[in-house]
């Protein structure tokens, strides 16, 4: 088979992801797809990957990924006459102490949200399920019966004859060597065997993903990491049909194999490959077997299976796994490349994701669009902090140490930071900040009193900073408090057609007159909201669009690619040309007004306005806006200024009784407030009008934007969910976000952020309630509602208004 000259979309990468990928743009899509492998199918590391299928993640949508890979698996043989190696053994999870069985209580009640039966079992019960294994330490068992394992080049090789029977073609021993770019768009990829003029791009290249990525000038953040793992010999009294098992407190997992065990594991010492290039013809050799590394886990295998310590071994694999900065894996269109989709970087869990990862990416790349809420994978969560090779190790490995330990709520990563410290980093720190890190910036979560060590101290109940935070909030609502948010994300769009392309983006109406704001989301052509932020209006051609710390690269993308073709409109990253610092609270005008000569009287400058004022001889952006549900205003100030408008307020607000409040207080401010975040209590997934933001949006107004005909679509018709606010009374309680609503005993959604209000004194959490007749006001109003914590059922109240200051009037004082 020659190379054809052109293809609609070109697949790299003969992995079981690029498989998959091309598979269902065969499948679902009838596209001319063209997969190249530098190698044979299955080369990378596909081929030496241990096979193990769990499903479950915290991740409603990333649940839904693996779920949809457990059902192709199981009929993908019967379409193309190949097997997969797919058994259904289920996968039990060892637990040994208190925080790991609290921890698989919740798993277990998230699992349930998502439609899967998670049980737990007593050690016994595990036993008579294992019988080869030492039970003594354990406390019990999670038991999910659809996880399961598979042979990965099997399934791979059934992927690629898929592919082909829908139209794909699939070429091997073909080596890309780079593209031919126009307008930072692929026109044609070069290989070893001629050059492909295409449309679009999928680089689905595993461990080589990041040098293929930067010939097109883009950055795929992977860590090629060591991974092993050992295969036995026969052992006596094994079942064929044994559950795999994860026993993450002695870091190791089993899977039976042809009699014997595949046993591997995940060290807290774990050894990076190269932060260099991966050399071309690695695509089927191993490291050398390193079993005094290895010995860790053989220690603690033989613990759980004493007939470990008799049994042969057949062979060790040493092979390359690659890992990402924070454990998840990498999909989505390229910010820097806008026909350059990405999948990659699977830590491990390449086989499990495989079938749904390639659904997902076919879809995306078809549609230019993620299908559902993808966000914890979009490669747009990365920054221009992940070009650094070094940096992006450090944090991998200790994402990879982390595979395995206990999930604490609030976890911060200790590893390459401090990284990026706004100006007020040492103030802060002498006022004794805990430090939390976002997207690489340091900023304080919150302030440990006199007499509390200044540092987070985990665990699965309340954390060591509950009564500091709590202080801090109640400061807020009483008196007055300053926040530096520095490190939010800050753009400046201007040029003639400025507002004609922020009018076709964003779902609110943001034509008005200059000095003015506008909160709005901006909506995908499902309805869905893909970001939410704050737009101000500086000039007739100049606006300031301000949105969260972690959102930077996402939005960015997302507003740029959505320009319309030949708009004059130029979209410029301002984050590190301005500090912000939040002056929030029922005094915050009285401070304000001792810095400045600008009147901030609510009738010289009311509600969602934006000015430039004078602070300390600075020109200060002011915006007045809220996350807390307080008087206040955010101050954009320029950066190397921050320190200099800072110290002034400080001075000025020492009689109003000022004080420096953190992330955390911000929280449950926003909680009592029923302020939504985005990434959780708003999604891709969600609409505005299930959400409760129909209000901010300009469908009465005569104007099309992005994701209106979806909204038109539903507006007359009943909605199928919508959010809500649930309060529990018992403080011993803890809300997390995944716990199960129930409506009169029934599960009708899950919470999607929970947290603690200290005014209300309560638990509170939210959620989308769901119901295929219709969710209507009585429906919500009139139903008996619990939450299920940790497998406990807790009654709980239901709230349609903001539990907190319901009529913004302190907000608008």
């Amino acid at each position: 088979m020659t190379l054809p000259s052109q293809a609609a979309i070109v697949v790299i990468g003969g992995g079981i992801i690029g498989c998959s990928t091309a598979y269902h743009l065969a499948r679902d899509h009838k596209a001319d797809v063209v997969l190249l492998e530098q190698g044979k199918l299955t080369s990378g590391s596909t081929w030496h990957a241990a096979g193990l299928v769990g499903q479950l993640r915290s991740s409603a949508s990333i649940t839904r990924v693996l779920k949809y890979s457990v059902d192709l698996y199981k009929g993908l043989e019967a379409e193309t006459g190949l097997a997969t190696g797919w058994k259904m053994t289920g996968c039990l999870r060892l637990a040994t102490n208190a925080d790991r069985w609290t921890e698989y209580k919740r798993l277990a009640t998230t699992a349930k949200s998502f439609g899967m039966d998670m049980q737990l079992l007593s050690p016994a019960e595990v036993k008579a399920m294992w019988p080869l294994m030492e039970t003594g330490d354990l406390v019990g068992a999670s038991w999910l019966p659809t996880d399961g394992q598979a042979s990965p080049s099997d399934i791979t090789q059934s992927l690629a004859k898929g592919a082909r029977m829908h139209g794909a073609k699939l070429f091997e021993d073909v080596r890309v060597t780079g593209f031919e770019m126009k307008d930072g768009r692929i026109t044609a990829v070069k290989t070893s065997k001629g050059d492909i003029a295409c449309d679009k791009v999928v680089n689905c290249a595993g461990q080589w993903a990041r040098q293929v990525g930067a010939m097109a000038g883009i950055n795929v953040p992977l860590q090629p990491v060591k991974h092993q793992y050992i295969i036995t010999e026969k052992i006596d009294g094994l079942a064929t049909d044994a559950p795999t098992i994860r026993d993450p407190d002695r870091r190791t997992y089993f899977k039976e194999e042809v009699g014997g065990l595949v046993m591997g594991g995940y060290e807290p010492n774990p050894q990076a490959w190269t932060t260099g290039d991966v050399p071309d013809d690695w695509e089927f050799r191993l490291f050398d077997d390193d079993y005094d590394h290895f010995e860790q886990h053989m220690m603690q295998a033989i613990a759980r299976v004493p007939a470990l310590e008799t049994v042969g071994v057949k062979q060790m694999i040493n092979g390359p796994e690659s890992f990402t900065p924070d454990g998840n894996f990498i999909l989505g269109t390229a910010p820097e490349c806008a026909n350059m989709f990405v999948g990659a970087g699977f830590n491990a869990f390449g086989i499990a994701s495989g079938g749904g990862a390639g659904w997902v990416l076919a879809q995306w790349v078809v549609d230019g669009e993620a299908p559902l809420d993808l966000w914890v994978v979009d490669i747009r969560r990365f920054s221009n902090l992940h070009r650094d090779r070094q940096w992006v190790c450090d944090r991998t490995l200790e994402a990879y140490g982390k595979h395995y330990t206990i999930g604490f709520p609030h976890e911060e990563y200790a590893s390459g930071r401090p990284r990026i410290v706004s100006p007020l980093y040492e103030r802060l720190k002498q006022q004794r900040a805990v430090f939390g890190s976002k997207l690489g910036w340091e900023r304080p979560n919150w302030f440990a009193p006199e007499g509390v060590e200044p540092r987070d101290i985990y665990s699965m109940g309340r954390q060591n900073w509950f009564a500091a935070v709590g202080d801090e909030h109640r400061h807020v609502r009483e008196h007055v408090g300053i926040f530096d948010q520095s490190s939010f994300a800050k753009y400046e769009l201007s040029g003639p057609d400025a507002l004609k392309a922020l009018d076709w983006i964003c779902a609110n109406d943001v034509s008005k007159p200059i000095g003015r704001l506008t909160y709005t989301q901006l909506l995908n052509t499902r309805g869905g909201i893909e970001a939410d932020l704050t737009v101000a209006r500086l000039g007739e051609e100049k606006f300031y669009i301000v949105t969260g710390t972690g959102f930077r690269t996402h939005d960015a993308s997302w507003i740029g690619d959505h320009i319309g073709e030949g708009l004059d409109a130029r979209l410029v990253d301002v984050t590190e040309d301005f500090g912000t610092l939040s002056l929030m609270g029922p005094r915050a005008r009285d401070v304000l007004a001792d810095v400045t000569d600008s009147d901030v009287s609510n009738a010289g400058f009311p509600f969602g306005h934006v000015r430039e004022i004078a602070i300390a001889g600075h020109t200060v952006r002011a915006l007045r806006v809220t996350y807390v549900g307080e008087l206040g205003w955010e101050l954009h100030v320029p950066i190397a200024a921050t320190g200099e408008v800072f110290d002034p307020l400080m001075a000025a607000g020492k009689k109003h009784n000022i004080r420096p409040v953190g992330y955390r207080a911000l929280e449950s401010l926003r909680l009592e407030k029923g302020y939504r975040a985005w990434g959780s209590d708003i999604t891709p997934n969600d609409t505005p009008q299930e959400a409760g933001l129909g209000w901010a949006v300009k469908l009465r107004k005569n104007t099309d934007f992005v994701g209106r005909r979806a909204l038109e679509k539903t507006s007359g018709a009943a909605l199928k969910k919508r959010f809500a606010g649930f309060t529990v009374d018992d403080p011993e309680i803890v809300l997390l976000g995944r716990e199960t609503i129930l409506r009169n005993g029934e599960p009708v959604g899950y919470l999607s952020s929970g947290g603690y209000g200290y005014t209300l004194g309560k638990n509170i959490g939210y959620g989308y309630v769901r119901n295929a007749a219709g969710v209507s006001d009585d429906f919500l109003a009139s139903g008996d509602y619990e939450l299920v914590v940790a497998m406990e059922r807790t009654p709980a109240k239901i709230h349609l208004e903001p539990m907190y200051d319901p009529a913004a009037e302190r907000v608008k004082a």
